[in-house]
């Protein structure tokens, strides 16, 4: 199969296809940069754990998972940008392109300041301490602590639009080297605040928040004056009947990301709840060393999404079926190959990364082995159907999710621990992957009709 796929992807490159060129250009520097940012993340977990500890940290992680949720209330408008804007620029239509761009900024900013508005009311009033099951060891203001997070998550949710630009460019490996900027300014920001600020959630959090947005704020001040100046957004070119088209594509997709979060951020509520913070701190462990795997497919991904759209909208369908082939044939060599090999060597790189500090069991370990293989198979045929647009059946899957995931995961957390969390997640994975391959499969042949075609 390795034999196979390299020939695959040699006669793509032999083409000459401008957009299969850049896609593996992309996925070869984001190699690179994703490469120092796992770096990076991997050295930001013990020297934080050094800095606060295990419990402290978890809760962060709790906090932050909560706060992230609000990045959701976009009402799907970021990927409707990012199919509207790639199909624009298919077509060589900038100025609606640009029209989009601004439009969205617009919208966006209405809605944070909405939200922080409405969260100013509600935080006074709120036991967060009570909420999130945090222990009385920390003697922090949380509330205060939650405002810094939401604060940086208000600005962050509007200013985080020039990742889905590039993104919708097919240009992802510049947003990848964003992240990876503040990243390693959070990782140098913490290594400095420890000489002067003894143990403290407080400066943890300001540091975690307000750097990667300081550096997100210059990123996009400084491409929009530069390579993305012909589409840079302006007053001028906000034009509220685009914010409806983005909200027509886009209403789908917010449903489909209200799933996403109750099957991917409420993970690290259940466990606080069921066996509290310094659980939250395990899983999370346990996810960040086998989430290598996931963000090593992701690059490779990632820039098919627009791909996808830009063919679609040119009718290149031989394009499509050829590539979409390629993916599923290096999901399946990076899940029987990759993850067996991490797994298996799981223990000795949790002994030498983080230590005594946390213990991770084998049955977690084997549990987020499975998780990873059967994420990557959902987010590769999620992938496909976004970027043509054909998300239905998505929604309505993420819909039964929605109705399950929680109580089946607080079911299985009681009875298997930080495990059983870890299964609830495998089982939606590989209901959802299985009949999102079969649509992509009739879409491919032709042969999709009703609900699997729209």
């Amino acid at each position: 199969m390795l034999h196979s796929v390299s020939a695959k992807m040699s006669s793509l490159l032999a083409q000459k296809n401008e957009r299969s060129e850049l896609i593996w250009k992309n996925v070869l520097i984001s190699f690179v940069v994703k490469g120092g940012g796992i770096l990076v993340g991997l050295l930001l977990v013990p020297i934080t754990l050094d800095y606060v500890n295990p419990v402290k940290y978890g809760v962060w992680l709790t906090i932050s998972s909560v706060v992230s949720w609000m990045t959701f209330f976009d009402v799907g408008m970021g990927n409707g940008l990012r199919n509207k804007l790639a199909h624009s620029l298919a077509l060589k239509e900038y100025d609606e392109a640009k029209a989009y761009i601004s439009t969205t900024y617009i919208v966006l900013l209405l809605i944070s300041l909405g939200l922080f508005l409405i969260f100013n009311i509600v935080n006074p009033i709120i036991n967060w301490n009570r909420l999130l099951n945090i222990p009385e060891t920390v003697s922090e203001d949380i509330q205060v602590i939650i405002l810094i997070v939401f604060s940086s998550f208000c600005i962050q949710f509007i200013v985080q639009i020039i990742n889905v630009v590039l993104a919708a460019q097919q240009q992802p490996s510049k947003a990848a080297l964003i992240s990876f900027i503040g990243q390693l300014g959070v990782l140098l920001a913490i290594v400095v605040v420890q000489w002067f600020v003894t143990s403290s959630l407080t400066a943890l959090v300001l540091v975690l928040t307000v750097v990667p947005v300081v550096v997100t704020v210059f990123a996009s001040s400084y491409l929009y004056r530069t390579k993305l100046n012909s589409i840079a957004p302006s007053m001028g070119s906000v034009d509220f009947k685009y914010a409806k088209n983005l909200v027509n594509v886009g209403s789908l997709f917010f449903i489909i990301q209200i799933g996403a979060l109750v099957l991917f951020q409420t993970n690290n509520m259940v466990i606080a709840q069921v066996l509290g913070p310094g659980a939250v701190t395990e899983f999370n462990v346990s996810y960040k060393l086998f989430s290598i795997v996931i963000m090593v497919f992701s690059i490779i991904v990632t820039p098919y999404w627009s791909a996808f759209t830009d063919a679609y909208a040119k009718e290149d369908f031989q394009w499509l079926e050829s590539n979409l082939k390629l993916i599923r044939k290096i999901w399946l060599i990076i899940s029987f190959t990759v993850v067996p090999v991490l797994c298996l060597l799981s223990k000795n790189l949790f002994s030498i990364w983080v230590g005594d500090s946390v213990s991770i069991s084998w049955p977690l370990s084997i549990s987020m082995a499975v998780y990873v293989i059967g994420f990557t198979g959902l987010m590769l045929n999620c992938y496909f159907l976004n970027g043509i647009g054909k998300v239905r059946v998505q929604f309505l899957l993420y819909l039964v999710v929605c109705i399950l995931n929680i109580p089946l995961s607080v079911f299985l957390c009681k009875s298997h621990g930080v495990v059983g969390v870890v299964i609830s997640n495998i089982i939606a994975f590989s209901i959802m992957t299985l009949i999102l391959w079969i649509q992509s499969d009739k879409i491919l042949r032709g042969k999709a009709f009703g609900i699997w075609n729209s």
